[in-house]
């Protein structure tokens, strides 16, 4: 038996276990990180998740109210892109059946003071408004869950399109909703507003779109609807002549039409057909819903005639209701909407500022025409807001109420509505049929 020395049988182990210690030492760290990156995986399901890259234009510094802003872009940024259109069918769901409901938890994506394009005739807290309540009723229908707005999936599906709304103040009400509603995520350098007399564009350049609004408060052309009369009796309508307001419609992606309040004045409408070649005497006079049902026919024959269904969508916002006269809600004092801070609770109900030959002309007029027109029904949802509108905070002429003016309930306007508010919840209707 060859015997080998001590020496050389210590140099040979310790040269021999060396790298086999790193070698288990580097397989156990592998197996670790491996094992830690299957933990993280199965956790996250990343294969299931798109991320967003953070924002480039956040400072470091910045106000409490921008933390509170970036914060709220940071939660839409980062949220997955959900398409939720498919829990909300507008065919099968009847959206005017529900009812508001109180939830303190829900506060609005904006308000008149962050919002910059408000008029200062639907800002009611900047006029002075102190109760909030009516931020926080949620409208349930019956018979579907109705989205909540997301801004983000709105920009998604404006994504290189124009968006316009054409009606008369309360379709702006809609619009300047609808900017207010998306504007707070959009970076200040790639938004723009150019205000018009007749047209407005408000401009998203990291989308390529637009949300358009143009003035045309019959639909068709009359003698007050630019340079405005307002004397309703020296108003007169030409019920067949839409083409000189129509004809900055065509190439439009969505197109979201209104008219009914600058109908209501009480009186007989006086038309005329073609011009008013004849003299601003050659007319004749209609009870409202002949003469709005004329008018209608006009646009109607327009949609059919001009718009490619395959490339626009055409949406009409119904109705808004007046809430002008305390007794529809059992009030007798004749205090109008003023100092109204809850909805009517009365299920179905209705009042007279809400005139139903108008609304049955408009769905008799929609379903015969060719081409599809979605109604975003909004009328019985609105018909219970009467805690709703601007009231005595708002504007007349151009110049806020003074307090004596605000503590007589006949300068209420029971007409238009605060934002943020009811239009919001019109919107989220519109954005779940888009």
């Amino acid at each position: 038996m060859v015997m080998i020395p001590s020496g050389l049988m210590k140099y040979h182990r310790g040269k021999f276990s060396l790298p086999i210690i790193v070698i288990t030492v580097c397989v156990l760290v592998f197996i670790a990180v491996l094992y830690t990156e299957r933990l993280t995986f199965i956790s996250s399901k990343s294969i299931f998740k798109f991320k967003t890259c953070p924002r480039k234009n956040i400072k470091p510094k910045s106000t409490v109210a921008e933390d509170e802003k970036r914060k709220k872009e940071e939660n839409v940024v980062n949220a997955s892109w959900i398409d939720d259109r498919f829990d909300f069918d507008s065919e099968e769901c009847n959206v005017a059946n529900g009812k508001w409901v109180f939830n303190q938890s829900i506060k609005p994506l904006y308000n008149d003071t962050t919002c910059p394009y408000i008029d200062r005739q639907f800002s009611c807290v900047k006029n002075g408004r102190t109760d909030s309540d009516y931020h926080h009723w949620e409208w349930q229908p019956e018979d579907c869950t109705l989205p909540q707005f997301n801004p983000e999936l709105a920009l998604r599906k404006l994504q290189g399109k124009r968006l316009l709304f054409i009606g008369d103040s309360l379709q702006r009400n809609q619009w300047e909703s609808f900017i207010c509603l998306v504007e707070w995520i959009i970076p200040e350098k790639h938004k723009s507003m150019k205000r018009g007399h007749i047209h407005s564009v408000f401009k998203i350049k990291e989308y390529n779109a637009t949300i358009e609004f143009y003035w045309a408060p019959y639909l068709v052309e009359s003698n007050s609807d630019i340079n405005i009369i307002g004397d309703p009796r020296k108003r007169i309508i030409k019920v067949d002549a839409i083409m000189d307001r129509a004809t900055n419609w065509s190439g439009v992606d969505i197109l979201v039409f209104n008219t009914y309040v600058w109908w209501m004045s009480g009186l007989r409408i006086k038309s005329v057909w073609g011009s008013f070649a004849n003299g601003e005497e050659g007319y004749e006079e209609f009870d409202t819903p002949i003469a709005y049902k004329l008018a209608l026919k006009t646009w109607a024959n327009w949609v059919d005639s001009t718009i490619n269904p395959n490339k626009t969508r055409v949406f009409f916002t119904t109705m808004s209701p007046t809430h002008t006269r305390s007794e529809d809600w059992s009030k007798k004092e004749g205090m109008k909407c003023f100092n109204e801070t809850e909805p009517v609770k009365k299920k179905k109900h209705w009042g007279t500022g809400s005139d139903k030959r108008i609304m049955s002309v408009v769905s008799k007029v929609v379903k015969k025409m060719k081409v599809p027109v979605n109604l975003i029904n909004i009328t019985q949802i609105s018909e219970y807001r009467i805690d709703g509108h601007s009231s005595v905070y708002t504007e007349t002429g151009g110049k806020l109420l003074s307090e004596e003016e605000r503590s007589n309930p006949q300068n209420a306007d029971c007409i238009h509505w605060c934002l943020p508010g009811v239009p919001d919840t019109w919107n989220q209707i519109f954005l779940a049929m888009l």
